[in-house]
């Protein structure tokens, strides 16, 4: 053979085996992962998986459950990404904020604009087309509260808490609404726990970082009632209220005395975290709160599922 011959099939070898580029550009990429938020749309969806295992009455299909996770997934992604154009100058002022993909530079509000259209847009017409029509109006209407009332009045009245927890516990009825179901009292039963469960949570967040809110000028209640217990009784409050509110579904009918003990021993724990915090207000007390949260609210919509099933057979 040829040395010519050799260095070519040399030169075809090494450019068979040498690995492609990547073609997307990887940091960007990432920033885009960043500025949707997975691991609150994650979360969002199990909700929404929820609402819809227990409003479809037993007639489960994935192929619809699928189709209300892909669209209700695209606009909750908007909705977050509206949230951090409109607030890119005050999370550029936060410490916690402050590395998000707009304050930090690795993207442009023209590039945030485009792809929260794209993806509000087209996951509300993949609700239209591949869902049901109420389910589609309720997403949008979602993204509308979250992003045009909750988020401007961030800056002017610490009833924002209370106006964002609307959207924020509608999760469970969109998975209602897309297994056929109305807006009836299985789906308030649904708003009406979740509605509740953000205070103590978003309290107890807002509590820990109310200089960082205070320094960029939001009106989140700790950041303006520091020194008074106010923060701790709605904590403490909310979370009592929770208790007999998460009796709901098993009231009427929804769930099993499984559920009920799981809702009573779940309600206690967070309760307790909560007066806790009432009585001494500091960041073990703030982080058990947020704890006790995190653990309340998988575990009780993972038994309401699994008594309902049970229930069902």
């Amino acid at each position: 053979m040829s040395t010519a011959s050799t260095t070519s099939t040399v030169q075809s070898v090494d450019t068979a085996t040498r690995p492609v580029a990547w073609p997307v550009d990887r940091p960007r990429l990432s920033a885009y992962i960043e500025l949707a938020k997975p691991r609150i749309s994650v979360m969002v969806l199990i909700t929404v998986s929820v609402g819809y295992a227990v409003g479809a009455r037993g007639q489960w299909d994935l192929v619809p459950l699928l189709h209300a996770l892909l669209g209700i997934g695209l606009v909750a992604t908007a909705s977050g990404c509206l949230n951090q154009l409109i607030e890119r100058r005050t999370d550029a002022r936060m410490l916690r904020t402050a590395d998000r993909p707009l304050p930090s530079g690795r993207l442009t509000p023209s590039e945030v604009l485009l792809f929260a259209t794209f993806c509000g847009v087209f996951g509300t017409l993949w609700l239209v087309t591949f869902v049901n029509l109420l389910t589609a109006l309720l997403t949008a209407a979602t993204l509308l509260m979250y992003v045009f009332a909750y988020t401007p009045l961030k800056r002017h009245t610490s009833l924002c808490t209370a106006i964002g927890a609307i959207p924020g516990a509608l999760p469970p009825v969109l998975g209602w609404t897309a297994a056929g179901g109305s807006l009836d009292t299985g789906a308030f039963a649904l708003f009406a726990i979740l509605f509740l469960w953000q205070f103590p949570h978003f309290l107890a967040i807002a509590w820990l970082y109310r200089e960082q809110y205070g320094m960029a000028g939001l009106k989140m209640l700790p950041a303006r009632s520091e020194k008074t217990p106010i923060v701790g009784l709605l904590a403490a409050g909310y979370a009592l209220a929770l208790i007999p509110v998460s009796f709901l579904p098993r009231v009427i009918g929804l769930a099993g005395d499984s559920y009920l003990f799981m809702a009573v021993l779940l309600g206690a724990v967070y309760a307790a975290a909560a007066i806790r915090f009432l009585r001494d207000r500091s960041v073990r007390t703030a982080r058990g709160v947020l704890w006790a949260s995190l653990v309340y609210l998988p575990s009780l919509w993972l038994t309401l599922t699994l008594d309902h099933v049970r229930m069902l057979q």
